[in-house]
């Protein structure tokens, strides 16, 4: 019992906490600030978790006590069968319970619901790089779609075999940046190019970064400084594309907190027809990028303390092998290997994603001494 009465010490604050913040989200001057209604909503599901949990414990072990009376004091058969069944179910559901209840204790990370800009570049391996950063992105879209995620690709810069030099595009969903943000870092590919033609297996890369896109109060932009230009697109979509000046092309100077010096960031975007379409989602991107950067510090602070590496922020890590005379995937964080490899390449890494969240919860569990 005095495990089950620490738990509950550590849930009875969280209860008033939940009060609070159930009455503070239905006041007016509350939800007119858009920035503190956002994080408190946000809280208020997280907390929520936490009181149904506790609800369900407190249950369980006056269920469990309850039915341990019965079979030490009723002689009906029938009773103490009912007493027994409760108990199996009660002793089995408490343990589930007490671990779930420890995670959902875990402060979670605040950036975990947003969705994100996700950036594949082909690294070392020329040609087939790129070609293996096109079937990255090939194997993240099929992801998405089981997942029932949105894909909007916002630039790309095609190889000279096919594939991508560079692909970026946003991905938006339920909880999307804490699901694929153990995807960041270098991703590493074994097999026989299609240009090779003694059969020999070379050895490519191609790096993949996640960033959690910035809400518009996330960052202070002065869009009065923004200097756009604007330029014809190229690539798919006839003749048409070619007539408008639709790409559009942002340069912001912005102040670095963490250097104090002023640096310049560039983004484009070329995706649709539309001018102002394509300004709006430049912007998001310039404001994504700013967060990235201020947020980086945060990150590295986070990696520093933790000893596992399965989500240090760390982009030149390698992490992934892809090694497909074998048929083998394996992640060196987590020393997970599995023989799946073209089911993988088809949006299938949901497994190896769930060992990770098992392996970061287990560290994260470690240092909070829970």
């Amino acid at each position: 019992m005095a495990d089950n009465n620490n738990i509950l010490d550590k849930l009875d604050g969280l209860v008033s906490r939940f009060e609070e913040v159930s009455t503070l989200i239905t006041d007016p001057n509350v939800i007119g600030d858009q920035k503190r209604y956002v994080k408190l909503t946000k809280e208020y599901k997280d907390l929520q978790n936490i009181v149904n949990a506790r609800k369900e414990y407190i249950a369980c072990i006056s269920n469990l006590e309850e039915a341990k009376q019965i079979l030490s004091s009723e002689d009906d058969p029938e009773m103490r069968e009912m007493a027994r069944e409760e108990i199996e179910v009660n002793e089995k559901r408490i343990p589930e319970l007490e671990e779930e209840i420890k995670l959902l204790l875990i402060p979670a990370d605040p950036e975990d619901g947003k969705n994100v800009v996700m950036e594949i570049r082909g690294g070392t391996g020329g040609d087939e790089a790129a070609l293996f950063a096109g079937d990255l992105f090939r194997m993240y879209s099929k992801y998405c779609e089981i997942k029932g995620w949105h894909i909007t690709v916002s630039s790309f810069s095609e190889g000279a075999s096919g594939g991508y030099k560079e692909i970026i595009f946003n991905v938006t969903g339920e909880g999307v940046y804490g699901i694929l943000k153990y995807e960041s870092g270098v991703h590493r590919v074994q097999r026989v190019p299609a240009t090779e033609t003694q059969g020999r297996v070379h050895t490519s890369a191609a790096t993949v970064a996640v960033l959690p896109e910035a809400e518009a109060f996330d960052v202070q932009i002065n869009e009065g400084e923004i200097k756009w230009d604007t330029f014809r697109s190229s690539g798919a979509g006839g003749q048409n594309v070619n007539k408008v000046e639709s790409g559009v092309r942002a340069r912001y100077m912005w102040r670095n907190p963490n250097t104090g010096e002023m640096e310049e960031i560039l983004v484009e975007c070329t995706e649709t027809r539309d001018q102002p379409k394509n300004k709006e989602r430049a912007l998001a991107r310039l404001r994504t990028r700013i967060y990235d950067r201020e947020h980086q510090k945060y990150i590295d602070d986070i990696a520093s303390r933790r000893k596992t590496m399965v989500s240090t922020g760390d982009r030149s890590a390698k992490i992934r092998t892809y090694n497909y005379p074998q048929g083998r995937i394996t992640d060196h964080r987590i020393n997970y290997t599995i023989y799946n490899l073209a089911a993988f390449m088809d949006g299938d890494i949901q497994d190896c994603i769930d060992h990770l969240i098992v392996a970061e919860n287990a560290e994260r569990l470690k240092e909070a001494d829970l």
